[in-house]
């Protein structure tokens, strides 16, 4: 068994030199400290401004970004009745000088079918069928494929 005591009486001398060695680190680290603190007191007093402001600034940029209009999305059940007997608008057709094979791509179109499922369909290029969606885009004044369907129906191009 280790006898404290005894071994405190016979490193005496170290233990105190190890205990002044401490105290005297500890009393230099602050005198240190505070001769930086008053060497460089305004330095300390600019860099606590800036990140405060710095802070602020990320803070009020996070509210200030977060879009102030909440999105809803509502969900509703559309039935939508359809005339059996559908009568081809000649008219609008030669208003709007559409050719047979630009109705056709319409209504393969409002059908849902990509421009690769078309050109398949009708035995025709990818790049002839985008000719064709350009064309409709123009002579219906749409800019996408729902609004050229929807646009038709209501000109009585397509059922």
């Amino acid at each position: 068994m280790i006898n404290i005591p005894v071994l405190l009486r016979k490193n005496k001398g170290a233990i105190i030199y190890s205990i002044s060695l401490a105290i005297l680190l500890f009393l230099l680290k602050w005198l240190e400290l505070r001769f930086v603190i008053f060497d460089h007191a305004l330095e300390i007093y600019i860099g606590a401004i800036a990140i405060i402001f710095t802070s602020l600034g990320i803070w009020l940029a996070l509210k200030l970004s977060k879009p102030k209009i909440e999105t809803v999305i509502v969900e509703k059940e559309i039935i939508v009745t359809r005339n059996e007997q559908f009568i081809l608008n000649e008219a609008v057709i030669n208003q709007l000088e559409l050719s047979k094979r630009e109705l056709e791509v319409l209504a393969l179109m409002a059908e849902g079918l990509s421009n690769q499922e078309i050109a398949a369909k009708l035995f025709i290029s990818l790049s002839t069928v985008k000719t064709h969606n350009q064309n409709l885009f123009e002579k219906l004044d749409v800019k996408r494929r729902t609004q050229a369907a929807e646009k038709a129906r209501r000109l009585g191009l397509i059922p």
